[in-house]
């Protein structure tokens, strides 16, 4: 099969998948933020997150991976439903001078460890140093893997309850196939505690 149609494939088969939304700064200094789902958690010692900005099919790699790769600095957000609208604006293929903060209508907030602007409208928002970019594959639809290590983390306090977050006040969005997404709601989220193995005798 040709890599675009694999492609289509994958991301309709590997459900639901979160969205960082990761903003960045140009070697001038631009500002460039942009969404990617191929995205998720690493480890916690010490914390690091990882998300793939795939080279596009026409061959083209995304602003924030020339610009992570330029600066070792970037932001990763995670998009409640109340801004879908705005994240799905900034993800539009502009040229590199454009700040998608502006296009978009977000808000710029000065972050605490690293130069990128955070998004004042997201309520979880992790500041990243860059440990890695593995690439795996060549030409079009190659994987970037960018793991980051986290080193500021901001947390809106409404969504703590003892200590822990509590996803479901989030109002996450994830990706699914195409255009289609999906909601995390508290009507959504169910609990499974891991089992017990049974007492030995």
């Amino acid at each position: 099969m040709a890599p675009g149609d694999v492609y289509a494939l994958l991301v309709g088969c590997v459900v639901p998948r979160p969205i960082a939304f990761v903003s960045s700064l140009s070697r001038a200094g631009l500002p460039n933020l942009a969404p990617f789902s191929f995205f998720n958690a690493g480890g916690a010692a010490p914390p690091s997150v990882v998300f793939s900005p795939v080279t596009s099919g026409a061959g083209r790699d995304k602003d924030t991976l020339h610009n992570v790769r330029d600066t070792g600095e970037y932001v990763v957000h995670i998009v409640p439903w109340r801004i879908r609208e705005r994240m799905n604006h900034a993800s539009a293929d502009y040229p590199p001078e454009v700040d998608e903060f502006d296009a978009a209508g977000l808000t710029k907030v000065p972050s605490v460890k690293v130069k990128p602007w955070r998004v004042a409208e997201c309520p979880i928002a992790m500041e990243c140093r860059l440990f890695r970019i593995v690439e795996h594959g060549t030409g079009p639809y190659r994987a970037n893997y960018v793991i980051g290590e986290v080193v500021y983390l901001h947390i809106d306090e409404s969504l703590m309850t003892g200590g822990r977050v509590d996803s479901s006040r989030i109002d996450a969005i994830a990706r699914l196939g195409g255009p289609s997404y999906t909601r995390v709601t508290p009507e959504t989220v169910f609990a499974m505690p891991r089992p017990a193995l049974p007492a030995k005798p």
